[in-house]
């Protein structure tokens, strides 16, 4: 198992259509840790923790859930994990 650490950024129509609490769902039930929270110039940044196989069936499903109706664009990274999250949770 590849503990890893994704830092995501998404774009378009992603503020006010409960796209936070999805996530938050999406990630709590993979077992994913970190934060989801919305960005003054619209876009909504994750920054999530866990095994690299979770994580990618994360963003797939956030993917699959929100498809091209909202999501514009995606930029992610992945870096090494800090494991300082105990929980996901929406950050405001």
């Amino acid at each position: 198992m590849s503990h890893k650490r994704l830092h995501v950024f998404y774009f378009g129509y992603v503020q006010g259509v409960g796209f936070r609490y999805t996530v938050r769902r999406i990630a709590s039930g993979l077992g994913l840790v970190g934060w989801v929270s919305n960005l003054p110039d619209g876009r909504v940044e994750v920054m999530c923790e866990g095994d690299e196989t979770k994580l990618k069936k994360f963003l797939n499903n956030i993917k699959t859930e929100f498809a091209d109706r909202y999501i514009r664009d995606t930029q992610v990274s992945w870096d090494k994990p800090t494991r300082e999250f105990k929980q996901f949770t929406i950050t405001f």
